[in-house]
């Protein structure tokens, strides 16, 4: 696959998120600032869109069996176009019959889980089975930091034409946002498989669903990195919703200077992704590392940089909490774009023909870790605030917890074997010489 195609399918994952920013932020937002409603109400329709990624290794297999992906990335793009247009809709109708726009947005969420699922699922699977090894790295941070371009300009674009905020509003921004969603990615894809048709199964060898994904779980690599992905999200994510509040109790930030905060974060993460790029690649003869040392260095980095803020919780303002969290980003970002690397070259290993069914496995297991973390985190925290009595302790104890997960984390990406070269498609047959060239081929391997 070239670079501008690896550019075209950068341009849909910016397109999917796009829409999913606006549905999980935006009107998380409108529900508890214009609507007056609990926060629980979004946590909890986030969570349910979450819930519904369990069928991503469903939405792979069928990838699968067919053999092409584009078309499932485009049905799922079709379904969560909906599903944002659904929630808006059904947020707008809450303001007059909160039940059913509650019942609504349920609804959407669930569309938007799924559509996440078959299109980002394939999407990735496109990109393992055809991006060189040498180039996932840097493929999987091109798309990535196009997702986070995507996030920035379609909450800039929609924040300044939801004012002044109406219901109507509301739903058309979302519509408009869909729309062109589906435009660019329709455009993105066309013909980025250049008609190419790898040939299916025959009907007869086909295993069903769940014996397919207990082919999967019996491969010892791809069990680990599925309990891997799990352990090391379920880490990322428990920060999320308490390190603004820890920097406002224990070193006085104001709203504002949290959420930039959180600014700084996510530059360091994007830092961190234009680092891990370079893995696997050689420069004037200087190698720059393998996703494996990536991976493991980028988990024991984090889980340095979260005992540093246990540290600043106990010393509080002298400590430079802003370069601490900065740092925390890089090392956030290095190590999962080296893993979304190590997945795409995971992910034609093992039994031939299921690369879509091992990377639903292991996004439903990093959606699972996303929506676990997130309430252990505030749970933990509150949990820790009654039994020590402080809540700068509470905080600080959930990072410790935090940096333990992320140094196993480590230990477990240490033991994932990965293919040591894959010098083109997943899976790929690669043609055979003679005696010396296999014999050479097998030292290399």
């Amino acid at each position: 696959m070239s670079w501008f195609a690896i550019v075209r399918l950068g341009l849909v994952q910016a397109a999917l998120g796009a829409i999913v920013v606006l549905t999980t932020s935006t009107l998380n937002r409108v529900m508890v600032v214009e609507l007056g409603l609990a926060a629980l109400v979004p946590g909890l329709l986030v969570g349910l869109h979450y819930a519904v990624q369990m069928a991503r290794p469903r939405m792979g297999y069928g990838s699968d069996l067919g053999r092409r992906r584009t078309p499932w990335i485009a049905g799922g793009m079709v379904v969560l176009a909906a599903g944002g247009v659904l929630a808006a809709a059904g947020t707008a109708w809450m303001a007059t019959a909160p039940r059913a726009g509650l019942l609504l947005a349920a609804l959407a969420f669930m569309l938007v889980g799924l559509g996440v699922s078959a299109a980002g699922t394939s999407l990735l699977v496109l990109l393992a089975t055809r991006v060189q090894a040498e180039r996932r790295a840097a493929a999987a941070t091109i798309v990535w930091v196009m997702m986070i371009m995507g996030f920035a300009l379609t909450a800039g674009l929609a924040g300044h034409f939801l004012d002044p905020y109406t219901p109507a509003r509301l739903v058309a921004v979302s519509a408009s946002v869909s729309a062109i969603a589906l435009v660019v990615a329709g455009l993105a894809l066309a013909g980025v498989e250049n008609g190419a048709r790898t040939p299916a199964a025959a009907p007869a060898t086909r295993p069903r669903f769940l014996a397919a994904l207990a082919e999967v779980w019996r491969e010892p690599d791809a069990r680990r990195f599925t309990v891997f992905v799990f352990v090391a999200m379920l880490a990322y994510s428990a920060q999320d919703l308490i390190l603004e509040p820890f920097a406002g109790v224990r070193f006085g930030f104001t709203p504002g200077e949290s959420t930039q905060l959180s600014g700084v974060q996510h530059g360091g993460a994007l830092a961190g992704m234009l680092l891990a790029a370079l893995a696997g690649r050689r420069f004037g003869g200087v190698g720059f590392g393998s996703l494996k040392v990536w991976t493991v260095c980028g988990c024991l980095a984090s889980a340095a940089m979260l005992a540093g803020l246990v540290v600043g919780g106990i010393v509080g303002p002298p400590w430079p909490l802003r370069a601490n969290v900065f740092a925390l980003g890089v090392a956030n970002g290095a190590f999962s774009i080296a893993a979304i690397g190590s997945m795409m070259a995971l992910a034609g290993h093992g039994q031939a023909a299921r690369e879509g069914t091992r990377m639903g496995l292991w996004g439903a297991a990093q959606a699972i870790g996303f929506a676990v973390g997130g309430v252990l985190g505030t749970a933990a925290s509150d949990l820790a605030r009654w039994l020590l009595g402080s809540q700068t302790a509470a905080y600080g104890s959930v990072f410790a917890a935090e940096a333990v997960l992320f140094v196993v984390s480590a230990l477990l990406a240490a033991h994932i074997a990965l293919p040591a070269r894959a010098g083109g498609p997943a899976g790929a047959a690669v043609p055979v010489r003679g005696r010396e060239d296999l014999h050479e081929r097998a030292v290399h391997l």
